[in-house]
């Protein structure tokens, strides 16, 4: 056996093809277990379900492929959500509506990113500080109070079908190319591997860490928003008190995908996977009446396992 040749690794075939394997394999488990898994209108259930969260992680791997995490990614999109309700509602206009949400999340996504580069404060502090502003400030705003009957217009946003698929499936499909675009046609995206990889190599190559880190946080920030004006439309409600730990099953779907929590790695395709291995096991769960608590104990072994054979395909390639 050549010597440069790549010994066979069970976490680095993992890591390349066994999310697809995964899915696969429960997708069929499923379907077999409970025919009403299968069916048109659950399949369209579990698409809209994960739409959210999908939304949320494709802004959290850009964070993560930096190096760094999202914290306040639920709080931001409720009070981006419930802002962007509120201004349906009080002004009419929802061209207006959907701009001051995606601002509000722009805002906070910026904040997150002067604060992370121009203070190199560690992105857990900085986001889990601006979770608690954003928490904060839209409960202030509100008083707690939801603001209700937004509107046809606006309630087709989250609840709206181009045949018969759910409109907001389009909209998730429109955030993934983006996503896949930045991050495999920009030298922005291409930066984010390298900043992610090795910092320091980065920076000595002439890349503009702190501007690739504050372009992540911004993206991020922006993608918070328009998952809390699906979300808040979806309900025809806003509510500051939306969404509480989503960013924990958005982070989960990034893990799931394969992306390294250490940096430098990931694809925008194994994360619409993660999302629906996750949105299946939900869905399969809750067509066998399975405690929702459970769901999140299995999530977590998810969790933990996908980290497992990141750290063993990690080791594997420095012994290499």
């Amino acid at each position: 056996m050549n010597s440069k040749e790549k010994k066979f690794s069970i976490g680095e075939f993992y890591n390349r093809f066994g999310i697809f394997l995964v899915f696969l394999l429960m997708f069929v488990i499923f379907s077999i277990w409970n025919r009403a898994f299968l069916s048109g209108m659950n399949v369209r259930n579990i698409l809209r379900q994960i739409v959210v969260i999908t939304i949320m992680a494709c802004g959290e791997q850009l964070m993560i492929i930096c190096g760094m995490i999202d914290l306040s990614a639920s709080r931001v999109l409720a009070c981006a959500g419930t802002l962007s309700a509120y201004t349906v509602l009080v002004t009419g206009n929802l061209f207006l509506a959907i701009l001051v949400g995606i601002l509000v999340g722009f805002l906070f996504g910026a904040f997150n990113g002067l604060v992370i580069t121009l203070f190199d404060i560690p992105p857990f502090i900085a986001t889990l500080a601006s979770m608690m502003v954003a928490e904060g400030a839209i409960m202030a705003f509100t008083g707690g109070q939801n603001y209700s009957n937004l509107g046809a217009a606006y309630q087709f946003i989250g609840q709206g079908y181009i045949g018969v698929i759910p409109f907001p499936v389009f909209i998730m499909a429109f955030v993934l190319l983006i996503t896949y675009y930045i991050l495999s046609w920009t030298p922005t995206g291409r930066a984010m591997y390298a900043v992610g990889g090795n910092t320091a190599a980065a920076r000595a190559s002439g890349i503009n860490v702190k501007f690739t880190k504050f372009f992540a946080a911004a993206f991020a920030g922006v993608m918070s928003a328009v998952a809390g004006i699906v979300l808040m439309s979806r309900m025809n409600s806003g509510q500051p008190a939306a969404a509480e730990s989503y960013e924990m099953d958005a982070i989960t779907a990034v893990i799931i995908g394969g992306t390294s929590m250490s940096g430098g790695t990931g694809t925008v395709i194994n994360t619409i996977i993660g999302s629906l291995i996750i949105g299946i096991i939900k869905n399969f769960m809750n067509l066998q009446n399975i405690n929702a608590s459970y769901q999140k104990v299995v999530l977590g072994l998810l969790v933990m396992l996908a980290v497992i054979i990141d750290i063993q395909v990690r080791r594997s390639r420095s012994k290499g």
